[in-house]
């Protein structure tokens, strides 16, 4: 009897110390924010005011009003010379009952609808855009909620990075999460000041398996100093090296964007 008891109290004080650890986790899990990173393809200037104009004056607002902050709107800096231009929408979402609720709000709201008139009563054949898409994200475990850059530049100096990393199956691609999270990657980026956005693992998009981050710089020579600093650092040099981690990227899609002049960041 005596035994029993000891045994019984051993496994209370050990779910005592533990309890902090496994409520910790749970938080951690549940406060995973889902991002919404939208795309718009156009080809000239025109396309370019329209859209501009909807986002600035009409979608950015409703949004505000809805209590979704810290929208980021960038251009590729591609734009002057390729024939497939873009703009990122990046907004973050609580959870998916309120990306499916979102389109219906948006209908309901008549400032929104008279703002962005021009845009939402577009004639089929003079459309705002070629082509939208729209990717849904999730958090990563050790990177839960997207951080506002710690930048001195202004909006037109900043430089964002945009990286897609796509795997050559699931098992692999779960093995590259592990290197970001449990393997340290994330915390290398955090420790050489990378003053990333967001991490997270695309859960609907046209590029699958894959993960996505956006890291940002004050400007071009400021982000190529730090990944020089970050290729030559012994921690990645050691992680990059071991044999669980060989071979878990089959293509990497970079993108560097500038924030538009209303862009909330």
């Amino acid at each position: 009897m005596k035994r029993h008891i000891t045994s019984v109290f051993r496994r209370y004080t050990l779910l005592l110390l533990l309890l902090p650890l496994l409520l910790s986790s749970a938080r951690n899990t549940a406060d995973r924010e889902y991002y919404q990173l939208t795309i718009y393809h156009y080809t000239n200037s025109a396309q370019e005011n329209i859209i501009d104009t909807y986002l600035q004056n009409a979608l950015m607002p409703a949004l505000h009003r809805l209590h979704i902050n810290n929208i980021g709107v960038f251009k590729s800096l591609a734009n002057d010379t390729s024939t497939d231009k873009r703009i990122y929408i990046f907004a973050t979402i609580k959870n998916l009952d309120e990306l499916a609720k979102l389109t219906a709000k948006l209908d309901k709201d008549e400032a929104y609808q008279k703002a962005g008139g021009a845009y939402i009563n577009r004639a089929y054949n003079d459309p705002a855009y070629t082509r939208k898409e729209t990717i849904l994200l999730h958090a990563f475990p050790l990177a839960p909620q997207m951080q506002l850059p710690h930048l001195n530049a202004g909006l037109q100096s900043r430089v964002y990075e945009l990286r897609s990393y796509e795997s050559a199956s699931e098992k692999i691609f779960e093995n590259k999460l592990q290197m970001f999270n449990g393997g340290g990657e994330i915390d290398l980026f955090k420790r050489l000041n990378f003053n990333a956005v967001f991490y997270s693992e695309v859960i609907a998009g046209n590029k699958m398996p894959n993960l996505m981050y956006m890291t940002s710089f004050e400007n071009m020579a400021d982000r190529d100093a730090h990944w020089k600093t970050f290729v030559d650092d012994p921690v990645w040099k050691k992680l990059s090296a071991m044999p669980e981690y060989q071979n878990n990227v089959s293509k990497i899609d970079i993108v560097f964007l500038r924030p538009a002049s209303y862009s909330d960041f």
